[in-house]
């Protein structure tokens, strides 16, 4: 099945080239398409947001991502695609949580995206606790390894 989406807007920062880590204190501005200008209205009353790209750069090539160590660490278990958040997969969209720091007409200012200039902007949502964060929650101790100079 092919499924086809619109981008809502883009990325705008200074970030050029794929990185995999230290995103935590960079500052993006999300640049909504003008028409949409109106569907931010109330955002402002929250302090994160989830935005979710299209990783168009990206290269899912099968042989070589659909089992592999995380962020290509020798130190790391092989795991396969869906069990890690990398941008090669097979369809590249990426998801982050980012403070909001600023809203001005159709620019969002976050800081903490994971994301290079001009990537497309899929849709944003506001950060619910309720939906979003959970308790007691299971995962891998390398998690805790890559995570350490991520953010």
């Amino acid at each position: 099945m092919t499924i086809n989406f619109e981008s809502i807007g883009f990325v705008k920062n200074n970030i050029t080239e794929k990185k995999d880590t230290n995103w935590g204190n960079d500052i993006s501005e999300l640049v909504i398409n003008e028409e949409l200008t109106r569907g931010l209205t109330g955002l402002s009353e929250f302090s994160h947001l989830i935005v979710i790209t299209y990783l168009n750069e990206a290269k899912f090539e099968i042989e070589n991502h659909i089992e592999r160590h995380p962020q290509g660490r020798k130190d790391l278990p092989i795991v396969g695609i869906f069990a890690q958040r990398a941008k090669d997969r097979p369809n590249p969209i990426g998801i982050t949580a980012v403070e909001i720091m600023n809203i001005e007409k159709n620019i969002i200012t976050v800081k903490g995206l994971d994301a290079i200039n001009h990537t497309p902007i899929i849709d944003i949502k506001p950060y619910f606790p309720q939906y979003d964060c959970r308790e007691n929650v299971r995962y891998p101790e390398w998690i805790n390894v890559i995570m350490r100079d991520y953010f």
